[in-house]
């Protein structure tokens, strides 16, 4: 083993025996004196020229860690020599050392992290060689720690980003390094970084603002690439948006070859990702600059999907989805709208001429690429369209739903790498970062908003029945409520979780009106009404879930109607349990208020209700309506009614009201009830009775429930 290292060894001697004579000198120094002289042979030997992994080893073998640390504390220096060239001899030897990826992550190099990372902001002469030199080695030593597996989350501990930040702000020697660096940190590890230097990467950020709003020259593209990087995970700075809204303005009102443009359609996407259209002013100027926005977007995307044979550019076609979905959002939007009407109708003829070559483009998508991050980008743009627009283009859309179902059950029965293409789309469209709340980890949860407006209609919901869709959201909706049952933390839930439970809701109650049948007889809503049950009386206990409480609820009673023959539902602790909860629901949506200057009271909307009562009335009459419905299909559900003390309650707060608070849909919804409560049930009557029910109904006009009470 010797005799094959003794060539290698000879070779190397042979190559640079200067070195290895100072090395030798090295090794035989007898004082600190003999040791400083013959460091500084041994560092220029290496600066001189280009060497081995080997040579730096032997390097590192005879000169140790032990002397450099040394140099880099020291305080005292020989006479004649400024302090800064030990430290500069000391950052040369670890800048070798640190050639060695070995060596880059060795504890005596981490530790010194903090230590050069002062070096980078030291004041001193700019023109000073030596200073220059210990700045170069440096980066030099801080960029192969960046390199190594761990070494982002030592640099940020070290307190490097911040050195970094200050050094590229002072524009001192070495400041472009210093961005480079930090780029690659952000990329890195973009959290942590903000997290530990938020302050100063805010400072960098307004500094690169203001310079790509006055550049006006090639470094304005170059900043188009860098700037994504740069935005923060929370709030961007007023004056940041207003700088970089100008500077992109400029730019893309320019005649503009692809390679200049595109790096600016993905900076605009980045910051709609980041704060929709906050960033875009209001007037005339804001309108037409998001007006050029998406006319651009769409353009780009229509000549990527439309035309054959062309390589498409996903990053870009992403980046303009965002913009499409940025456009959707303004042109759905009644108040405060960037744009006025005529705007809204051109871009919305432009988007759905972009979506139709999205619908081409997704009709071609073979199995072997369902799982590519792409399509699931063109899936979600779809999606969004879909949302709030369903009328156009019907005709493609569906012929397009048989694909939709297959990709959502695929990726569903795949959630892990569901997930994995919602970060993947991240990366692709906007930066290295992690995908925010407008980027659902599920293709599924992108459909829901479509698939709700198109189950009212014949055509798309068969196709969606046929295809199996039922099924799959049953499964979906039982798979998310898990998310939300004890034992799950509730907090840390994405708000698009609720959302999309709610969505399904809309859904199961389009297909309960529309499909009664289908409830009737598929098994998996036999499931969904078994969770619904058991899931009720805990969730309208929970604060803040009221309108999920609500959908709940009124899904329950509605199937509840149709699916009245189960033996779940013939007075189980379960299904007692639920209609239970149903009565508190609706019983607990309105209060007798009191008003100044008045005898009598009003009848008003409870503290819980009123703020979101736009949101959920229309679930509370329906909910009101198929209780009415239950009550004579579950002989048991009066009684239960009446043990609740639910019509004693009514009336007491009918009577003590004023009649002319109480709106008509609101006494013909009370009525209902109140009429099959005492049609079912003769204990119902007699109570009834005793809360003067005959008297109430006359005050109110009831006539079908003062003629049921004056029965025996």
């Amino acid at each position: 083993m010797a005799s094959d290292c003794e060539p290698a060894l000879n070779q190397a001697e042979s190559r640079n025996p200067t070195l290895e004579r100072y090395l030798g000198a090295l090794r035989e120094a007898k004082n600190d004196s003999e040791q400083f002289a013959a460091l500084l042979l041994v560092t220029k030997a290496v600066k001189a020229g280009d060497i081995d992994a080997k040579t730096r080893r032997r390097i590192f073998d005879a000169v140790g860690f032990t002397f450099p640390n040394r140099l880099l504390t020291t305080k005292e220096a020989p006479d004649g020599c400024p302090d800064h060239v030990l430290r500069a001899l000391g950052v040369a030897l670890l800048a070798c050392f640190c050639s060695d990826p070995e060596l880059a992550t060795h504890p005596q190099v981490l530790n010194k992290i903090p230590i050069l990372s002062t070096f980078l902001t030291a004041r001193g002469d700019p023109d000073d060689a030596a200073r220059r030199s210990m700045i170069d080695d440096t980066y030099q030593c801080l960029t192969a720690v960046a390199g190594t597996p761990r070494g982002p989350r030592h640099l940020i501990a070290g307190g490097t980003v911040s050195a970094l930040c200050q050094a590229y702000l002072g524009h001192g020697y070495g400041f472009d390094q210093a961005l480079a660096l930090l780029v690659g940190l952000l990329a890195a590890a973009e959290t942590q970084c903000w997290k530990e230097a938020e302050p100063d990467l805010l400072a960098v950020l307004r500094g690169l603002s203001e310079d790509f709003q006055k550049a006006e020259d090639a470094s304005k593209f170059e900043l188009c690439q860098l700037l994504p990087l740069f935005l923060p995970p929370t709030t961007v700075p007023p004056e940041c948006l207003r700088d970089l809204q100008a500077g992109l303005a400029r730019i893309l009102g320019s005649k503009l070859s692809s390679w200049q443009r595109n790096p600016a359609l993905k900076l605009a996407a980045r910051l709609a990702h980041a704060c929709g259209s906050d960033w875009i002013p209001a007037g005339s100027s804001g309108s037409k600059f998001l007006a050029l926005l998406v006319n651009l977007a769409c353009v780009e995307v229509r000549l990527a999907l439309e035309e054959t044979g062309t390589e498409v550019k996903e990053d870009v076609v992403t980046a303009c989805y965002a913009l499409m979905e940025l456009g959707i959002q303004e042109c759905t939007r009644c108040e405060q709208s960037l744009l006025k009407e005529p705007q809204k109708v051109q871009l919305v003829s432009i988007m759905k001429e972009a979506i139709g070559a999205v619908i081409l483009y997704l009709q071609q998508v073979g199995p072997e690429k369902q799982k590519e991050p792409f399509v699931f980008a063109s899936v979600r743009i779809l999606g969004a369209w879909l949302a709030e627009e369903t009328s156009s283009l019907r005709k493609e859309v569906c012929q397009l739903l048989p694909f939709l179902v297959r990709y959502a059950k695929t990726l569903y029965e795949e959630a892990e790498e569901a997930n994995d293409l919602s970060q993947q789309v991240a990366n692709l469209a906007i930066s290295p970062t992690t995908p925010g709340p407008t980027w659902p980890g599920d293709a599924l949860r992108l459909l829901l908003p479509g698939w709700c407006h198109l189950t009212v209609e014949d055509g798309p919901r068969e196709i969606l029945i046929k295809e199996g869709a039922p099924s799959l959201l049953c499964k979906y909706f039982l798979q998310q409520w898990e998310l939300t049952s004890p034992g799950h933390d509730t907090s840390v839930l994405p708000d698009s979780v609720e959302i999309g439970l709610q969505t399904c809701c809309h859904i199961f109650l389009n297909l309960v009106v529309t499909a009664p049948g289908l409830i009737k007889r598929d098994a998996c809503f036999t499931s969904l009404m078994n969770t619904l049950m058991t899931s009720l009386p805990a969730l309208v206990q929970q604060q803040g879930r009221l309108l999920l409480a609500a959908n709940v609820a009124t899904l329950g009673l509605l199937m509840a109607r149709l699916l009245s023959t189960s033996p779940a539902l013939q007075g189980t602790p379960a299904s007692r349990g639920f209609f239970g909860a149903a009565i508190l629901f609706l019983s607990q949506s309105h209060v007798a208020r009191a008003t100044p200057g008045s005898d009598q009271a009003v009848l008003a909307l409870s503290p819980d209700y009123e703020g979101i009562w736009a949101d959920l009335q229309e679930l509370w009459f329906l909910g009101m309506q198929a209780f009415t419905g239950c009550v004579p299909l579950l002989p048991w559900l009066a009684p239960a009614a009446l043990r609740s003390r639910w019509p004693q309650e009514l009336l007491q707060l009918l009577g003590s009201v004023s009649p002319n608070s109480v709106k008509p849909e609101m006494v013909a919804a009370y009525q209902g009830v109140l009429v099959e409560l005492a049609r079912a049930n003769r204990l119902c009557r007699e109570a009834m009775r005793l809360q003067a029910g005959e008297e109430t109904a006359s005050h109110y006009r009831m006539a079908a429930l003062e003629q049921c009470l004056s029965e025996p």
